[in-house]
């Protein structure tokens, strides 16, 4: 929940900076694509795992766009090789003014100094392209700082993670900045970005400063030249703060609300302690969780865009979808960020990159590690993984697979493949899923064998997932057995049913809209997208019960 409102946060103070730069009524600008289709300026999802952005690249709002961009970070003295680009701050509230990236020149040329080297300048109070990232710098004329007993007045995100930390009405990046508002001329007024941590803090004159019993109105704090201030150990460091790191020179950009936080691993745990899912579920409570194999695509591009294999999987309300021919419409970031977001509104998701038809996996819980091995059979695809947090104590390992149709001997050498990179990186006390699209002809093709050394397979005769009628088949003429969802002992000990409105499925469903009734139960579903035009494939689903405890 942090991460969230520190995020909605920095996006309010960042879009009332554009609206005030540019006025209300201008369309956001859309910075143009790289001319070798890269990611660099590519729009993204900074809720998610990395953004969805590449190696080295970061996901960055930049204000000058009013959304979220791969950018990749460069050193202000060097230069980003390409005649488009140029190595500026982004504009972001959180950057503080410090850190720069490559972008397009024209949000370089429209953020004259970004924030950095001001600060509260004599002629300063108030500038919108050069104090610091603030709207407005704090203006003389208080007594109390910023506001309250708690220097501090209403603070909006929680800041560094107290109550008592130092600031005005604070945003987003309090305690520790380096760019405060502390200067004669600055001292007092509502701080809207970063606030109290330089050497010269809120002013002569002031009481209360920093928000702490050791630190307010001391003969070493408020008043030009003093060199204890907020952001030393007197000051917004103490226990009753961030805990960890706000007070100390890298304030507010490395804890609350950074890219390391609320989201993926970190805050001292391996299963992330800052996501939706961690401090412990009530004692004694469970998790359903509904997974699905999905290829899907439809249409002559495989992929995503005629909408058949979307509603397909909203019908059924999956939690993890192990999908292949991962493509939608241009297959831009914030094209399969839309596609992601119609099977469940911010889900999270890894796809593959550099691969004609990719695999991927969609979460409802947060993806804190994931990445591809190689298939060692064919070149348009690799095989893509993703740990998922799910409620409790152990952690989901979800593997997309799309096999060769070829030869059921190259079948089996893909599934040794996997099951070697298995016994590799995933510990034996978390839960493996395994699935997707095997091309299997049979049951009992060698591949199984193969995967029986990781997970539970199916025999000829059952039990496995089918449709009203008892066929398990999932191919287009629903006559061979392709697509398959197989776990590991550990959570196959808690399968359950699959109950979707009246219908019960006691092994799991084969999704097939032509056969299934009523329709209404998995709507939007419409009776023919199951046979739609190069639909080769039907969903898959199996559902579990497991202990958050």
């Amino acid at each position: 929940m942090k991460k969230t409102l520190s995020y909605l946060a920095c996006a309010v103070v960042s879009l009332t900076v554009f609206a005030l730069a540019c006025g209300d009524s201008s369309e956001p600008k859309t910075p143009l694509p790289l001319p070798d289709g890269g990611v660099m300026w590519a729009e993204c999802n900074p809720q998610q795992d990395g953004g969805g952005c590449g190696a080295g690249e970061e996901c960055r709002f930049v204000p000058f766009y009013d959304r979220s961009i791969c950018v990749r970070p460069c050193d202000e003295q060097g230069a980003c090789g390409q005649a488009e680009a140029a190595c500026c701050p982004t504009g972001e509230a959180r950057d503080g003014g410090d850190a720069t990236f490559c972008l397009p020149t024209e949000v370089c040329e429209a953020t004259p100094d970004a924030g950095a080297g001001d600060a509260g300048e004599d002629a300063d109070g108030g500038s919108l392209t050069d104090d610091g990232g603030t709207l407005e710098d704090a203006g003389p004329g208080t007594e109390t700082d910023a506001g309250t007993t708690d220097a501090g007045g209403p603070v909006i995100v929680d800041d560094a993670g107290t109550t008592t930390d130092a600031g005005g009405p604070v945003i987003v990046d309090d305690a520790g900045t380096t760019t405060d508002a502390g200067t004669p001329t600055d001292a007092g007024g509502p701080v809207i970005v970063d606030d109290a941590g330089t050497t010269i803090d809120a002013g002569p004159g002031t009481t209360d400063d920093a928000g702490t019993t050791i630190d307010a109105g001391s003969p070493v704090d408020a008043g030009p030249g003093t060199t204890d201030d907020a952001g030393t150990t007197f000051d917004a460091g103490s226990p009753t703060d961030a805990g960890t790191d706000a007070g100390t020179p890298i304030d507010a950009g490395t804890d609350a609300g950074s890219p390391v936080d609320a989201g993926t691993p970190d805050a001292g745990s391996s299963t992330d302690a800052g996501t939706p899912t961690d401090g412990g579920p009530a004692p004694g409570s469970y998790t359903n969780i509904r997974i699905m194999a999905s290829n899907l695509s439809s249409g002559n591009g495989q992929d995503y865009d005629p909408g058949h294999g979307i509603r397909l999987m909203q019908g059924v309300d999956p939690d993890v979808v192990l999908i292949q021919e991962f493509n939608y419409r241009t297959d831009s970031a914030a094209d399969i960020a839309s596609l992601v977001n119609q099977v469940g509104p911010g889900f999270y998701y890894y796809r593959e990159g550099g691969a004609q038809i990719p695999n991927g996996v969609i979460s409802r819980w947060p993806i804190i590690e994931s990445g591809e091995w190689k298939d060692p059979e064919v070149d348009n695809r690799d095989f893509a993984w993703a740990r998922i947090d799910i409620p409790g104590p152990k952690d989901l390992w979800a593997v997309s697979v799309h096999l060769l149709t070829r030869s059921s001997g190259a079948r089996n050498a893909e599934a040794s493949a996997i099951v070697t990179e298995v016994r590799k990186k995933i510990p034996e006390s978390d839960y493996l899923v395994i699935g997707g699209d095997f091309n299997t002809d049979s049951r009992d093709e060698n591949c199984f064998n193969t995967f029986k050394n990781v997970v539970v397979t199916e025999s000829k005769t059952g039990p496995f997932p089918a449709d009203k009628n008892g066929n398990g088949n999932t191919n287009a003429s629903r006559g061979k057995p392709y697509d398959h969802v197989l776990v590991d002992a550990d959570l196959n000990q808690y399968r359950t049913p699959t109950v979707i409105g009246s219908n019960s499925f006691p092994n799991g469903l084969v999704l097939d809209s032509r056969v299934y009734t009523p329709l209404s139960e998995i709507a939007p579903v419409q009776s023919n997208d199951s046979g739609a035009p190069s639909m080769q494939h039907m969903g898959v689903i199996k559902d579990f019960r497991v202990p958050a405890f």
